[in-house]
């Protein structure tokens, strides 16, 4: 195995490589990994991060060695969920392996660790390296939930909200399936058994982390492999003039209450207008952080419109977050104890807005049905809904329960922790089973 050797009395002679791989079709699968990595004891792990960019505003301050490795667009991303239709197909993920393989020949990891990589864990077990996957809770089979929201469809538009939501449930299961089968094909090909369906497709790994509270996002009878790490919270390092804004601070003198507004890298880019429009007649000073995604230029002057922000410092100063619903923007708002109002349109922000709804911590608005009016309403019902701040304040306890660096730190540690002999010539505790290996 190549190792890279340290220097230093007090640190080890040899460092583990650790191996992470993002699919960055939105910035969350590549912050959430950057931010975990970063808390590796550098004298102890070499971290190699792979992904298809590498964005200096997420990857500034960081030492790992980079690697570039194909990823679906974002763009490609967004067509496909819009359409109803799958990400990859089987020579897509075949292609994946290939790469991911090469790439594990090469670096040797310890250990590798996946976000939305949906055939890393394959690879892994290919080349019988431990593997671990990044998931939410509330897309585990082990969830405990009451029914699965309605994402935007196509079928919409040919059946109605009414029908779709009578006759959704009936379909999920051939859904989930029909999305698994080009995975589980690919494995076929070289001669693994199935995963399963989505549910099992997303989470599929030896460990599987959840970046979450299970208070928030409980799940019920799942094996030990599973670990809630705690929510992963990031924000951009801004340098020179981004990283101070005299503007806001001279609109803040007014005494008026501060909304930050950013739908992400996922959420529809024509939302933001609807937003600063349903805004344009409340008395508040607002933030909205585009990513470089939409211009506003008939933003009125108590909007302020910006590139990129630090959500979590305006978060904590905001008396209302305004997201696409995701559990990114909207933990980071949760973090510092701020009701969110969630705009979802994909299913994976759907079951955040439904998690964090059900605490009573914020309230949402589906993306197909926002309107400037509907909007402005319920603007104004979160900012007098006392009951709304008391969630989201509850959320920030108990998420400053665990905290997710020091949790994956820990679990790192014990999962390539070698076996020692001990005294009496006995092998101490194995560490846990991992799947290729049961």
């Amino acid at each position: 195995m190549a190792v890279q050797e340290t220097r230093g009395d007090d640190t080890p002679q040899h460092r583990l490589p650790v191996l992470f791989v993002a699919e960055n079709v939105t910035l969350a699968q590549c912050v959430r990994l950057v931010t975990l990595a970063s808390a590796l004891d550098p004298a102890r792990y070499a971290v190699h991060f792979a992904c298809s960019e590498f964005s200096e505003l997420v990857f500034a301050g960081t030492r790992f060695e980079r690697h570039a490795i194909t990823s679906l667009s974002p763009e490609a991303a967004a067509r496909a969920l819009e359409a109803g239709r799958r990400l990859y197909e089987r020579a897509d993920l075949l292609r994946y392996i290939d790469a991911e393989r090469r790439l594990i020949d090469a670096v040797c990891p310890a250990l590798v660790i996946g976000d939305f990589r949906l055939s890393l864990s394959t690879s892994a077990q290919l080349m019988g390296v431990p593997s671990a996957v990044l998931i939410n809770a509330y897309w585990s089979p082990y969830a405990t939930r009451s029914a699965f929201p309605v994402p935007d469809h196509p079928i919409l538009g040919w059946l109605g909200e009414a029908l779709t939501e009578r006759y959704f449930p009936r379909a999920i299961p051939h859904v989930f399936r029909h999305f698994a089968s080009p995975l589980n094909a690919a494995r076929e090909q070289h001669g693994l058994a199935p995963v399963g369906d989505l549910l099992e497709m997303l989470s599929h790994g030896d460990f599987t982390l959840y970046p979450d509270h299970p208070w928030l996002t409980p799940v019920e009878g799942e094996p030990k492999s599973h670990r809630f790490i705690g929510p992963v919270i990031w924000q951009p390092e801004l340098a020179g003039e981004g990283a101070t804004d005299p503007e806001l601070e001279q609109r803040l003198a007014s005494g008026r209450p501060l909304i930050y507004v950013t739908l992400g890298s996922s959420g529809p880019a024509a939302l933001a207008a609807l937003v600063v429009e349903a805004l344009a007649t409340l008395p508040v000073i607002a933030v909205v952080a585009t990513a470089g995604r939409t211009r506003l230029p008939n933003a009125p002057s108590h909007v302020l419109v910006r590139r990129f922000v630090r959500g979590t410092d305006l978060a904590r100063r905001a008396a209302l977050v305004i997201s696409n619903g995701g559990s990114t923007t909207g933990y980071q708002a949760l973090s510092q104890g701020t009701p969110v109002l969630g705009l979802p349109s994909n299913f994976d922000q759907f079951l955040a807005t439904q998690a964090i709804d059900r605490v009573g911590a914020g309230c949402s608005v589906k993306a197909r049905e926002a309107s400037v009016e509907r909007l402005r309403a319920a603007i104004c019902r979160a900012l007098a809904d006392p009951a709304l701040l008391a969630g989201a304040r509850d959320v920030a306890g108990r998420f400053a329960e665990r905290d997710a660096r020091s949790h994956f730190r820990a679990f790192v540690d014990e999962v390539t922790r070698p076996r020692r002999v001990t005294g009496n010539n006995e092998p101490s505790p194995p560490r846990p089973t991992l799947e290729h290996e049961a």
